[in-house]
């Protein structure tokens, strides 16, 4: 987190589509961790301040979650005129790194019920 820079610094990078014979997008990527989440389970992924996230981590640094997390848990949206902060836990692949690189450490990870994680069987 403390490497990361304001994003009015540098240019948008343009990032290619995946083709789906060497690059995969994220949500196929997830799939084949073979994590899985209880429907119950209590929330593992919390935002301390949202007004924080929102004046900081999109208005600064333009949304860096969406890019550094690997399994697209994080987004941006547009709700009735309204950006929002959606977390989609139910792609997290449990590798901690919202926790270490968000620029204000206000994402606050802790490990799902039962411990659960990635599990690649072909591997």
């Amino acid at each position: 987190a403390a490497a990361l820079k304001p994003a009015k610094k540098f240019k948008p990078i343009d990032y290619p589509k995946p083709d789906g014979k060497i690059s995969f997008d994220k949500l196929t990527n997830v799939s084949f961790t073979n994590t899985y989440h209880g429907e119950d389970q209590p929330v593992h992924l919390v935002v301390k301040d949202m007004a924080l996230q929102k004046s900081s981590e999109h208005d600064v640094y333009a949304g860096p979650s969406a890019r550094y997390c690997p399994a697209g848990v994080y987004e941006w949206i547009e709700e009735g005129g309204e950006l929002k902060f959606q977390i989609n836990s139910q792609n997290c692949i449990h590798c901690k790194t919202c926790d270490i690189k968000d620029p204000n450490l206000n994402i606050n990870w802790t490990v799902p019920e039962g411990g659960g994680g990635p599990a690649y069987p072909n591997m």
